[in-house]
């Protein structure tokens, strides 16, 4: 049968009219799939409650019907029968065959085909542009563009990369290749993400080119884990394959010389290797000497298998120089000597100019383009060099085959080499500023030389401006819940940073044509005549002063509102200093604000004891405003916790916290927790540990325990096959109550029976576990179907998987109880297979006289339909966070996604007896603020990136709801074609 049609009314109606909800908390006590429909979806059986109701007749205001459902009758006549149940009507559907995993036959089949496009050898424009991805943050390598009219190359996708271009029109669809000049998270972390957002573009999806040295494939074996192959068949990977055990470095004739990659009329793109120095004695160019000690160089000593210590190269050591080379620009026909020579105007002109002899029409001679034909420019030559080690710098200074672009000892170029217009240099500062590396930027003779490797200046500029204005706002209205972004206080940008200065570039500037890099830098190829830089593109920096006039200037009233935020923190006000906000009806201080009692466990609470930090709440892929999902528990000097980690997590923390800062807070974490293994939720992870690998370095420490589904564990082994991520992981199947009972029921039975002499080993303890009756209550009670709204499950872990999960279970206690927790418990929620939702409960503490407080508790649902699973364990929460993709009106997708719409996520909260509620996770058909009716939202906040929630502030949170709204009023009208979001990404990105 069709699916019913479900409406609701335009925003701002609902916004200043309220509908009265019939819903009651108790109507969650039982969910599960409907029986007598046959359509795959299920659906809400009081949906007849989104009713129109007309605004009333003295408010003029013409308004469209908001269109709530982007399911097509195409896409409702594809899906299949929902499975058959004879169990009672419930009130609230789920998508059954997503949360199985058996839906993916229910997508149409997407070839994903290369685009296809005709060249255009004479080209109007042509540059390389900056792309300033990780300039503001430090946290990955810029990317740079390469732009034909009818091409385009990006060079590098670090993390950020999609949503920079979002920010800045740049259009991925357009992309034609992309080029890896290293393999590793700090340049290739934006590319799963990116290649899930091609795939979901237009009917047929989209793919693209991939190049990158022979380290790729190990990156791409680990994204098959989540991505689907046909969006990866484009990957090209070239160079000496290295292995992962590998105890020598390659035959160096492997890395002489550049490997053609692509050879057309348009550019000609070649790669140079560059490794990491072997020390095996050959030959340098006369540099200075540099470090000697291989493991200070970035290099693995390792023995072989003959006895003899050395140096080798695994898989991420390799580099790549990319040299792009534009045809050459030939000279101009002059027609008074072709006339001189005989020819009349005509077809021979052309094949003159097309570089073909022809034969006079008055003279017995033939004539040749060299004869007519002013001198040939050569074609610009364009480097981008990327050498990230000192130990690859001495690789550097001895590749032969760059020597035909080098100059004399006079700055004379030979004969026979060829000019170099322009370098990129995607090297580091520490590397770039060593007498040897300068040196070698010398021998290109005039070329201009673009550093783009990090620069503390460039921190203090917000790459990405539509967020950062409107973190600014917030941070106006209430500094509280919105601090100023780590980077970016009033106090630091009230003044203009100079353009550029000798300590800022280095004595690089006063030997050769060097600049600093700037966001979105051009250096025009073509036309010819505008040969150079371009700085016409560089965005404008604005301070948040000049946000705040501009804000002040559209809503005046918001001053007033900032005034009365601030009041909730520095007492109540009194009835004659009520402002004029409220004289002028925009906001009415709702009753229900006072009527929540403090839980126990916030008694005498301090400010240093928990803050929740929304680092993203966005869903399916990154938007201008809002990132994907992650959320920082920061427990201040007990550490902190990541729940998710979607893409960008490390850079929205450096934007939170500053540079130094963020490193702080990855130095500090006791564990990372991922919900599934849609990619929006965990590819920022290997970035992260990455960085934790590198700051600790030098320090004992231990792995970062990562827990997380199952599928996520194949992910990350096969990554570490590239580079070293230092983590140890649990299955959240292991986290779960039943099995945390089973471990501690069995660390409770044997406590009497070991003693010092004779300890429990691990082995002991898990044997004992498995083949007792507790260790079958594990693996029973885990996933037994106790109700049909649960996570689906295949098949138990192995015996295998469990003996390991043991010990690493002591070590997420030890964790938990150095960050006075008392415990994560994980729970299985409805949205795909493997889902988890988790708990978090602190350790009960003593006031100063001596009185037991309960610790506070906070709750995350992950991505989920309203569920029995994720009820229990919210029941009693301080703070729950709760997804809420899409408006009440949209109830059909969110049954079609398993996920949840606000009022469903309301009404979770409600049930469990939830202190607070936080809503997250929101669609980016939402960039701003999303659809909500404040009549419910007595105990409940909306999310924005940055939000930082402190839990000395909870009973503050809703008040601060209605200022919101005022803050986002111009927002709020949301015309239909804003509402349009490529449901196809969606789907593609199976976050969404």
């Amino acid at each position: 049968m069709p699916l019913p049609q479900v409406s609701s009314l335009n925003l701002n109606l609902r916004l200043l009219f309220p509908l009265l909800s019939p819903f009651k908390p108790s109507s969650l006590s039982y969910l599960k799939p409907i029986n007598h429909s046959p359509s795959l979806f299920t659906i809400l059986a009081s949906s007849k409650r989104h009713r129109n109701i007309p605004p009333p007749h003295h408010l003029k205001v013409n308004l469209a019907r908001r269109n709530t459902s982007t399911l097509s009758s195409r896409d409702q006549q594809k899906v299949a029968p929902m499975e058959t149940t004879t169990e009672p009507q419930p009130s609230v559907g789920f998508n059954k065959r997503r949360a199985e995993g058996r839906d993916k036959s229910d997508k149409p089949h997407k070839n994903l085909q290369l685009k296809v496009r005709k060249l255009n050898p004479v080209n109007t424009i042509s540059y390389v542009q900056i792309l300033g991805t990780g300039m503001d943050t430090q946290d990955t390598s810029p990317s740079v563009l390469l732009f034909f009219d009818k091409q385009r190359f990006i060079f590098n996708a670090g993390e950020g990369l999609q949503r920079f271009c979002t920010e800045h029109k740049i259009k991925l669809s357009k992309i034609d290749h992309i080029f890896l000049s290293r393999v590793c998270s700090e340049t290739a972390g934006g590319l799963p993400g990116l290649l899930l957002t091609l795939a979901g573009m237009g009917d047929e999806g989209m793919s693209v080119n991939v190049w990158g040295p022979s380290d790729l494939k190990y990156l791409v074996d680990a994204m098959k884990s989540f991505i689907p192959n046909a969006a990866m068949v484009h990957t090209r990977s070239f160079g000496p394959t290295l292995s992962s055990d590998t105890a020598s470095m390659p035959d160096s004739s492997q890395f002489q010389e550049p490997i053609v990659l692509i050879d057309d009329e348009v550019v000609k793109i070649s790669a140079i290797l560059l490794r990491p120095s072997c020390l095996d004695g050959s030959p340098h160019l006369n540099e200075e000497p540099v470090m000697q000690n291989p493991s200070e160089r970035g290099l693995d000593v390792r023995m072989d298998p003959n006895g003899k210590t050395g140096p080798i190269m695994k898989p991420g050591d390799m580099s790549v120089i990319y040299v792009c080379e534009l045809p050459e620009i030939k000279g101009k026909f002059d027609p008074a000597k072709a006339m001189s020579l005989g020819l009349k105007p005509g077809p021979k002109y052309r094949e003159l100019q097309l570089g073909n002899s022809v034969k006079s029409d008055r003279q017995n001679i033939m004539v040749h383009p060299s004869d007519v034909m002013g001198p040939s420019v050569p074609g610009p030559i364009v480097l981008l060099v990327d050498c990230p080690t000192e130990s690859h710098l001495q690789e550097l200074l001895s590749i032969q085959s760059l020597s035909s672009y080098y100059v004399d000892a006079l700055g004379n170029l030979p004969e026979s080499a060829k000019t170099v217009t322009c370098i990129i240099h995607l090297s580091p500062a520490s590397v770039i500023s060593s007498s040897n590396y300068q040196r070698w930027m010398q021998r290109f003779g005039s070329a201009q030389h673009i550093l783009a490797g990090h620069e503390m200046k460039n921190v203090e500029i917000p790459i990405l401006k539509s967020s950062a204005r409107i973190a600014a706002r917030l941070n106006y209205l209430c500094p509280q819940f919105f601090p100023a972004p780590g980077f970016w206080s009033l106090q630091q940008l009230n003044y203009s940073a100079p353009e550029s200065s000798a300590s800022s570039e280095g004595p690089v500037s006063k030997l050769c044509e060097s600049i600093a890099a700037k966001n979105l830098l051009k250096f025009t190829l073509r036309p010819y005549a505008h040969l150079g830089l371009d700085r016409s593109g560089i965005p404008n920096s604005a301070t948040p002063t000049e946000i705040i006039d501009e804000l002040v200037t559209e809503i005046p009233e918001i001053v007033d509102a900032a005034q009365c935020v601030s009041q909730f923190w520095h007492g109540s006000r009194e009835t004659e200093e009520i402002t004029s906000l409220q004289d002028s009806k925009v906001f009415v201080e709702e009753p229900w604000l006072n009527e929540n009692s403090l839980p126990f466990c916030l008694e005498n609470i301090r400010r240093d004891d928990l803050e929740i930090v929304l680092l993203g709440t966005g869903s399916s892929q990154p938007s201008k405003y809002r990132n994907v999902s992650s959320i920082f528990i920061n427990l201040f000097a007990k550490g902190s916790l990541l729940l998710d980690c979607g893409e960008g997590t490390l850079g929205q923390l450096k934007r939170r916290y500053g540079v130094e800062g963020a490193d702080d807070a990855v130095r500090h974490l006791r564990c990372i927790w991922i919900s599934h293994i849609h990619a929006d939720h965990h590819t920022g992870l290997a970035r992260i540990l990455a960085l934790r690998r590198d700051l600790l370095q030098a320090v004992p420490h231990e792995p970062l325990l990562v827990v997380g589904p199952r599928q996520l564990k194949r992910y990350l082994d096969a990554y570490q096959r590239l580079e070293d991520l230092d983590m140890q992981f649990l299955d959240c199947k292991h986290t779960t109550a039943a099995s945390l009972d089973a471990f501690e029921g069995f660390i409770e039975s044997n406590k009497d029976h070991s003693s010092p002499e004779s300890p429990i080993n691990d082995e002991d303890m898990t044997n004992k576990i498995l083949d007792g009756p507790t260790g079958q209550n594990i693996d029973c009670t885990l996933f037994a179907r106790g109700s049909q709204m649960q996570s689906y499950w295949k098949r138990p872990g192995s015996p295998v998987d469990n003996r390991i999960a043991l010990p690493i279970l002591k070590t997420l206690k030890k964790a938990l109880s150095e960050a006075g927790l008392e415990a994560l418990v994980s729970f299985p929620v409805v949205h795909c297979p493997q889902a988890f939702g988790v708990a978090l409960k602190a350790a009960k503490r003593i006031n100063s006289v001596g009185k037991v407080i309960p610790g506070w508790k906070i709750v995350y649902s992950g991505d989920t339909r309203p569920c029995p699973e994720l009820i229990e364990a919210s029941h009693g929460a301080t703070v729950l966070i709760h997804e809420a993709t899409f408006e009440d009106g949209m109830v059909d997708e969110a049954i079609a996604r398993n996920h949840s719409t606000t009022m469903e996520a309301i009404e979770v909260g409600d049930s469990a007896g939830a202190y607070r509620i936080i809503l997250t996770h929101f669609s980016q058909r939402y960039p701003k603020i999303p659809i909500f009716d404040e009549t419910h939202m007595h105990k409940t906040c909306i999310a924005f990136d940055m939000m930082s929630v402190n839990i000395a502030d909870l009973p503050v949170l809703p008040k601060v709801l209605p200022y919101l709204k005022l803050l986002f009023k111009n927002e709020m009208i949301v015309d239909e074609s804003d509402d349009i979001v490529d449901d196809a990404v969606e789907a593609v990105h199976v976050g969404s």
